[in-house]
């Protein structure tokens, strides 16, 4: 690789750490190709992206993002899963670290709080934005419909008390 290349690669990488929400650093040593694209493919079905850089070009690209402490754990084969949504990242790398032993979760950032390997797993143990943005409106939306039942009933009570009356006679 040249130094245009170099230099390229390190920019790309940084304007994408720049812009995430969780960053996950791990080791992935003795995975194969095909269990690296199952790994690519899940992380990019949960909204998120993988990268696999030299962990000298890495480090130079996490200087002066948010993330910046995690040059301490590129040591050996790394790999970079990473998210704009502050779980997605960190769900996707865990569960796939849990059936696969060869995926090792190291540690990560989620803005500039940096998180070691129980942190990353803590936090993919939450629920996503998405389940968090359902919940919040079940719960908005729980008493408009507690209310139109109250408001309702005593109608419908009155109903059922004039039907059971025509219909005894």
């Amino acid at each position: 690789m040249d130094r245009a290349a170099k230099r390229e690669l390190i920019d790309t990488l940084h304007g994408e750490l720049k812009s995430t929400g969780v960053v996950v650093v791990a080791h992935n040593t003795g995975m194969v190709a095909a269990q690296s694209a199952d790994f690519r493919k899940r992380v990019k079905e949960a909204g998120g992206s993988v990268r696999v850089a030299k962990n000298t070009l890495a480090k130079l690209a996490f200087k002066d993002t948010d993330a910046d402490k995690l040059t301490d754990l590129m040591k050996g084969p790394t790999i970079l899963a990473f998210s704009k949504d502050p779980i997605a990242a960190a769900k996707a790398a865990v569960t796939y670290a849990k059936g696969n032993d060869k995926l090792v979760i190291l540690g990560g950032a989620m803005g500039k709080t940096i998180l070691d390997a129980n942190g990353v797993k803590a936090l993919a143990d939450m629920p996503s934005l998405d389940e968090l943005r359902a919940k919040i409106i079940g719960l908005l939306n729980a008493p408009a419909t507690k209310i139109a039942r109250t408001v309702k009933e005593p109608g419908a009570k009155l109903a059922r008390v004039i039907q059971a009356k025509a219909s005894q006679g």
